[in-house]
């Protein structure tokens, strides 16, 4: 992270992170993955946040396609500081429908853990 210590809701992030598990990791055609993007903007009043998304390439290329503005998701452009893979390698490669539903239920549950400012999981 760019700060020197973590926000204070990161620990109930990792867990709920965690507490996910893929039923067609590495599966046969298994090529999807699910991803999160640390965000940063300083005018907020909790500044950190996490962005979510799932793709068919390598994540950390899709990361930089979105810094390039490449099918850009608004927030990960601006505010995008850099991939959290631990957040999700425990889950990768999946089959394409497995990273949809990832996804959205990822954001939820950072969401629930009390992450204030999440994007994506569409």
């Amino acid at each position: 992270m760019v700060q020197s210590s973590l926000p204070a809701w990161w620990p109930r992030a990792e867990r709920a992170a965690r507490g996910f598990k893929a039923t067609t990791h590495r599966a046969k055609g298994a090529k999807h993955s699910v991803y999160v993007v640390i965000l940063h903007d300083p005018r907020r009043t909790d500044p950190w946040g996490l962005y979510v998304g799932q793709t068919s390439r390598d994540p950390h290329l899709r990361f930089d396609q979105h810094k390039a503005g490449y099918k850009a998701s608004g927030a990960a452009k601006r505010f995008g500081v850099r991939l959290a893979p631990a957040l999700t390698q425990h889950l990768n490669p999946m089959r394409p429908w497995e990273s949809l539903d990832l996804e959205a239920a990822l954001a939820q549950a950072f969401r629930d853990a009390g992450v204030p400012w999440v994007e994506g999981g569409h």
